[in-house]
């Protein structure tokens, strides 16, 4: 009885650690990119925002490329639709977002871009509901307007001077919450995958257009710092976000992702000298609030799904994938193709890959 009693304390405690992974993933991806604001202030001073974007997304690449040839489907990734998601990803979120953002910070402090950044929040929320009839329950809704609060009461002592940088990184934010929400449905392409293709392609364009147009060439040591930066903060930190995001829904996961500012302030208050004020902390009070609003939402009724077939990481204890592997466990997560028949049940859910629905 002893074994049998440790035994299942034990498979608990796995399956408490598994069920918040995806929570966990899209936690350390906040604080990877979190540093990467503070450190491209750095970078600019020797290199020019386009040469810059490009040099932080082929980091990213290099970083995950390892990780990249093998899961996801190859008969999704021939679907017209995935290829035009992956497409539209790679413009917004490796093409235009970084490069305006970099525009931005060039012009500004990096703890007031930092801050400003939390605009994604709202920006993925909002398109998540406009574009995917993602569910916002109201719980929700307070944590987006929290954040948004927060957001605005840190950036609001900028002034007229700042409008210019705020507006540009507010454009990256919604680049960037577009893309959150197509990666968020792409079922092709391992989370590796989508970054390593996004990094080559947008940082290959950037790059080349920012030798072209802006007149200087970095040496090695910025050019190894910046591929650096970008392979832990663009690489790492992406394709967490993106596994996260996949199972937690992108308004959710993109909550949980506003917390990268506060790392991005501290590095400027520390490495930067950038002075401490007195309203960071009431809008932190009030981003964390909304964070707790949001883990906190409980949302549950009876819906359907339609016979289905994609690849993403999965269990076989969580009520949606029945289909058996000999060997494997249950509570151990995998990656591979499979089918979905059709099934209506009730349970508590988040709007992940298999709970995209509206709900009144």
């Amino acid at each position: 009885m002893v074994l049998d009693s440790k035994a299942v304390n034990s498979r608990r405690r796995t399956s408490h650690v598994d069920r918040n992974l995806p929570a966990l993933s899209c936690l350390v991806a906040a604080l990877l990119f979190g540093a990467s604001t503070p450190a491209s202030k750095a970078l600019l001073s020797s290199t020019g925002p386009l040469t810059l974007a490009g040099l932080l997304y082929l980091g990213g690449a290099l970083a995950v490329l390892p990780l990249s040839f093998r899961g996801g489907s190859a008969q999704l990734r021939r679907e017209p639709k995935q290829r035009g998601m992956l497409a539209l990803a790679v413009l917004f979120g490796g093409g235009i977002g970084p490069v305006v953002m970099l525009f931005g910070l060039k012009a500004a402090s990096a703890a007031s871009v930092s801050l400003w950044l939390n605009t994604e929040t709202v920006a993925t929320a909002v398109l998540a509901w406009a574009l995917f009839h993602e569910h916002l329950d109201r719980r929700t809704v307070i944590a987006i307007a929290l954040v948004l609060a927060g957001g605005l009461l840190l950036a609001a002592p900028e002034g007229a001077a700042g409008w210019r940088a705020g507006a540009l990184v507010a454009i990256a934010c919604f680049c960037w919450g577009l893309d959150n929400n197509l990666t968020a449905l792409i079922s092709g392409f391992t989370p590796a995958q989508t970054t390593a293709i996004k990094g080559v392609v947008a940082g290959t364009v950037n790059l080349t257009l920012g030798i072209a147009l802006e007149g200087r060439t970095p040496g090695v040591g910025p050019i190894a710092a910046a591929l650096a930066v970008g392979a832990f903060s663009y690489g790492f930190s992406i394709m967490l976000y993106i596994s996260g995001a996949q199972q937690l829904g992108a308004s959710r996961s993109q909550l949980i992702f506003s917390t990268s500012p506060f790392l991005g302030v501290l590095l400027a208050w520390t490495l930067l000298g950038e002075p401490v004020r007195l309203f960071q902390v009431g809008a932190a009070v009030a981003m964390v609030a909304g964070l707790i609003f949001m883990l906190t939402a409980r949302h549950e009724h009876e819906h359907s799904h339609e016979a289905t077939h994609h690849t993403h990481a999965h269990r076989h204890d969580d009520g949606h994938h029945d289909h058996a592997h000999p060997g494997i466990p249950a509570r151990v997560r995998h990656t591979h193709p499979h089918h979905h028949s059709p099934i209506t049940h009730s349970h508590p859910h988040a709007p992940d890959i298999h709970h995209r629905h509206g709900h009144d």
